[in-house]
């Protein structure tokens, strides 16, 4: 009875925590006029931008909803392509190092860039793995355009690739496999 009262009163532990992710979601979409009103030139800085806002001590998740916008105009800009605020919202759960489940078709390969390119900022290399060597050349070809766009470099590991060839591929901001 009185965890019923309380659910109602405070919402489930889902509950809230959509709620908090809402309001990360709001911000990256504050962003979104600012961001949109940028020259390529501007936007590509913003790269730089947030690496030097790194080395001052500022972390990912300080940095966030604005990476994530700039990542989100970039592929509007690259693929023609504006990622949902439901991909957003996954894209916040990946960083966060939680599971977002996503339905084929519902835009994985697409909310997986924004996390990809936040944590890419660090220059420590990020590693996405897919089920199989298609899909991770597919997915490094379809979303490459973003990453180069952003002045970063992104690779693929697939099967028959000599140790010099899967080294080199490791050394890239972002590596599919």
């Amino acid at each position: 009875m009185l965890n019923s009262i309380l659910k109602k009163i405070f919402g489930s532990k889902n509950d809230r925590e959509l709620k908090r992710l809402n309001i990360l979601l709001n911000e990256v979409n504050n962003f979104e006029q600012e961001i949109k009103a940028l020259s390529d030139e501007q936007l590509k800085a913003k790269t730089f931008y947030f690496r030097d806002k790194l080395k001052e001590g500022f972390t990912l998740d300080d940095i966030l909803t604005e990476a994530f916008a700039v990542a989100r105009e970039a592929s509007c800009r690259t693929l023609g392509m504006r990622p949902f605020d439901v991909q957003i919202i996954g894209g916040i759960a990946l960083h966060e190092g939680k599971i977002a489940e996503m339905k084929t078709g519902e835009g994985k390969t697409l909310a997986a860039t924004l996390p990809l390119y936040l944590n890419a900022l660090e220059g420590k290399g990020c590693h996405v793995v897919t089920v199989n060597d298609y899909l991770a050349g597919r997915d490094a070809a379809w979303m490459g355009p973003i990453y180069r766009f952003l002045g970063l470099t992104v690779g693929t590991i697939i099967h028959g690739m000599d140790d010099d060839e899967r080294r080199a591929a490791y050394h890239y901001d972002i590596t599919y496999g």
